[in-house]
């Protein structure tokens, strides 16, 4: 990591098993993190997947996910102490009314 980077706002995990391939997450991504593997699932479908960095957790691709349990985004909170001292945890977007 370069020494001016900042940390990730946010993360983002993947079910690979709920994923369908449709691609609705990838599309919606505005830091376009994520994208469709060549790997296939047990199910044969291209699988979403996070590149590592630079998701900032504002949830898009959550919503656009029509797979319940298809991705869980995490995101940074609280006040920073010192370089990349934030904890993830985990953001329940919307995740009773689906």
């Amino acid at each position: 990591m370069l020494e001016n980077a900042r940390p990730d706002k946010g993360t983002v995990s993947m079910n690979p098993e709920e994923c369908k391939g449709c691609g609705l997450c990838v599309a919606s991504c505005t830091p376009q993190v994520l994208r469709l593997s060549e790997n296939l699932n047990r199910n044969g479908y291209h699988t979403a997947v996070y590149i590592g960095h630079g998701c900032n957790g504002c949830g898009l691709c959550y919503y656009a996910c029509p797979e319940p349990g298809g991705i869980t985004v995490y995101k940074r909170v609280g006040q920073a102490i010192g370089f990349g001292g934030l904890p993830l945890v985990e953001v329940k977007y919307a995740q009773a009314t689906r």
